[in-house]
């Protein structure tokens, strides 16, 4: 049943066909279309309309990643221009299918690029952006930054409740989820926060078993994952555990043995059909540094490098079939958005 009341939407139609017709619309004529009257608006950035999209199969997935922005020449009166050696980051976002790259506006707080290390997670169609660096001082920041693609544009959500930075982060019904990292002085955290988008609330959760510093964090079926990290007095040597939080519980369950010993889980993109992380870096020696990960569709863009220093290379692999290693596929990137990738989410909008 619809709460909200079904006006009129396209002349000479029945509100029925007219909503059917408006839900067929892509993604990327939303922000048009929200501006074509204000039933319309009230209507596209409604949830209500969102999840008649998604039981209908009408959503898109596309992968968001935060990525250094092309370097703009410094201009020197001595020798002409020079390229500036600072990396600002920005949001580009890459469509599977039809394999278009577009850059989101910047978060208006940040104009000329994003907290350095943000994470990102998605929630019913909606990009949530919080945590990292400022870019100009390198303090860590407790910002909360939603963008909506309906209207192509962002708002500030409740700031995070204390300064966190290289946590793990997910979402699942319209909550974002972080865990572990480390605080202003370097201390590796065990604490978990959940951070309810429609009421702007956060919430503190039950604390892991251990300190988790430069975790992973991921969702699987009814679970939030933190993989690897390590504790205060480990700095840098990632432990072969996991912990799970169970949402119908909220209690947190240890999965000893779910990572390799030494291994950045940066590198992990969920489970296989054989019910084991998989790593991105051992699809091949192409992507064996630096390397990043984001399932979208049917398939997981993997971005990576063969050695330190060498170019990062964007690819598509198909869905893993049992245990085995899916088949790079080299994809091709304008110049503007080959930039280093350090994170990303997959949001269905």
């Amino acid at each position: 049943m619809w709460s909200l009341k079904l006006t009129e939407l396209l002349p000479g139609l029945p509100e029925e066909l007219g909503l059917e017709c408006l839900a067929r619309l892509p993604y990327s004529a939303h922000p048009v279309a929200s501006q074509v009257c204000r039933p319309w608006r009230t209507l596209l950035e409604s949830q209500q309309f969102y999840h008649h999209r998604k039981k209908n199969g009408h959503t898109h997935k596309v992968a968001c990643l935060v990525q250094a922005l092309p370097h703009e020449p410094v201009v020197s009166e001595s020798d002409g221009p020079k390229s500036n050696d600072s990396h600002s980051y920005g949001i580009a976002v890459f469509d599977p299918v039809s394999c278009s790259w577009q850059r989101v506006d910047p978060v208006p707080k940040y104009p000329n690029g994003l907290p350095l290390f943000c994470q990102l997670a998605s929630c019913e169609g909606k990009l949530v952006a919080m945590g990292g660096w400022d870019p100009v001082s390198y303090d860590p920041v407790t910002d909360v930054f939603l963008y909506d693609f309906t209207n192509s544009q962002w708002r500030k959500g409740n700031d995070m409740p204390s300064k966190r930075s290289f946590f793990a982060i997910g979402s699942y019904s319209g909550r974002v989820y972080v865990a572990g990292g480390h605080d202003e002085n370097k201390n590796a955290l065990k604490s978990a926060w959940v951070y309810d988008l429609r009421l702007d609330e956060w919430t503190e959760l039950t604390q892991m078993s251990q300190e988790r510093d430069e975790c992973q964090g991921m969702v699987i079926g009814d679970e939030f994952w933190v993989v690897s990290g390590y504790g205060t007095e480990s700095q840098g040597v990632f432990e072969g555990g996991a912990e799970a939080l169970e949402f119908g519980s909220g209690r947190w369950r240890r999965v000893d043995g779910a990572w390799e010993v030494g291994q950045c889980p940066r590198q992990c993109v969920g489970v296989g059909r054989d019910g084991k992380l998989m790593s991105c870096s051992e699809l091949d020696s192409a992507v064996r540094v630096g390397t990043c990960g984001v399932t979208v569709g049917g398939g997981t863009l993997v971005m990576g490098s063969e050695y330190q220093g060498a170019k990062q290379g964007f690819y598509m692999v198909e869905e893993m079939k049992g245990g085995q290693n899916g088949k790079l596929e080299r994809i091709s990137v304008p110049d503007e958005f080959s930039g280093f990738v350090q994170s990303g989410c997959c949001v269905e909008i």
